[in-house]
């Protein structure tokens, strides 16, 4: 007697877990790549704007949700490297952890 004719239904069973897994697959290995990219971004635009410019800000990006961690010379250098953050596509949550310091 064979496997399928003792249980019909695993047939089913296991076509379901495929195409879930498939079905999940790409956007499993799409978060890392979009993490991957938000970091960039935020990294240049930080990089490039002439308030932020001469802090040390450390980027860090996990599903979507940037944390920014150093020291800006001013409070408006703090909340426009924020603002820069949330910008970015696929931005979720910005955590500032910046502290205004005279580097």
């Amino acid at each position: 007697m064979l496997l399928s004719e003792r249980f019909p239904d695993m047939r089913t069973i296991v076509a379901v877990f495929l195409l879930l897994a498939l079905w999940l697959a790409p956007a499993m290995a799409q978060q890392p790549k979009d993490d991957d990219r938000i970091y960039d971004q935020v990294r240049l635009k930080l990089v490039n704007h002439p308030d932020v410019k001469g802090g040390a800000i450390e980027v860090k990006v996990t599903d979507g949700v940037v944390t920014l961690i150093g020291k800006v010379r001013t409070d408006r250098g703090r909340q426009k490297a924020e603002s820069l953050a949330h910008k970015v596509k696929g931005v979720k949550k910005v955590i500032n952890e910046i502290q205004v310091t005279n580097l």
